[in-house]
């Protein structure tokens, strides 16, 4: 009994330090991406990484957009950051409180409230001198601000499928690892800002990875575990889009021999 008891603890032990190390691992990787982030141009970010092939934690800024210091977090992580807070105060998900933190972080007179950030500037006009010094509010969070101004009960944008989902994802998915609501909760929080199905199909794609490398560490075979999940008739959280998302899961398959520097210019043809 004793035996089984230790076993037991170390079990628990294990996956409590992997879902923290998944949060921490998410919000190191955005501060040491986010001095290149946003670098479109393969050239200019060849010759940045030609004087220093060390892309992490950049000494200074290349972003043509924006400029923060080197550490601190991008739109992204700063999201993962409300997110991860929201759940540590309320003891679980709570959509209104998130709501509320995420307007006081992004909204006005925070530090993203920016002339160039505004989300009612009209396009067409004088252009901003680019890249500004400070963090740069995109297009969900812009859609977000206006539709809780115009009192929306449904503050998500809808026609914005970027990154935010997947890359502000790990607080909730660590929280609720191995609970049978996961992917009902990843959902609910990510439509606050993102109601759009595109972007959740992916981003419970990649729950599905993150929750699978929680619950079991390492897994040379986790496509497939979560290629089996979506091809499920009976999975949980389905949505219309699986099948694409499912997919797009085969083509990075077909492509895990390629570098970044190979993959890039052959399959994503507008970087």
């Amino acid at each position: 009994m004793y035996l089984i008891l230790c076993t037991f603890l170390q079990m628990a032990s294990a996956l409590a330090n992997r879902a923290i190390g998944a949060i921490m691992g998410s919000a190191v990787a955005d501060a040491a991406a986010q001095p290149l982030h946003w670098v479109y141009d393969l050239q200019k970010l060849k010759g940045i990484l030609a004087l220093n092939p060390n892309p992490e934690f950049h000494p200074e800024s290349a972003n043509p957009f924006y400029r923060r210091e080197t550490g601190k977090q991008s739109c992204y992580g700063d999201q993962a950051y409300v997110l991860l807070e929201s759940l540590s105060e309320c003891g679980g998900l709570n959509i209104d409180d998130l709501k509320q933190r995420t307007l006081k972080v992004f909204g006005p007179g925070s530090e993203y409230d920016t002339p160039v950030n505004d989300p009612y500037r009209e396009r067409g006009g004088p252009r901003p001198q680019l890249p500004i010094d400070g963090p740069w509010r995109h297009a969900s969070l812009k859609s977000f601000l206006k539709n809780v101004d115009a009192g929306k009960e449904e503050t998500g944008c809808e026609n914005d499928c970027q990154i935010d989902g997947i890359a502000k994802l790990a607080p909730i998915v660590a929280f609720y690892a191995g609970q049978p609501d996961m992917l009902e909760k990843v959902e609910q929080a990510i439509r606050v800002t993102q109601n759009n199905d595109e972007c959740v199909a992916e981003t419970l794609a990649a729950a599905r990875f993150l929750e699978h490398f929680i619950l079991n560490g390492p897994d040379p075979k986790a496509l497939d575990a979560v290629l089996n999940q979506l091809n499920d008739p009976n999975r949980k959280q389905p949505q219309d889009l699986d099948k694409a998302v499912i997919g797009h899961i085969h083509q990075v398959k077909e492509n895990l021999s390629k570098t970044p520097q190979e993959l890039i210019p052959s399959v994503f043809t507008n970087a």
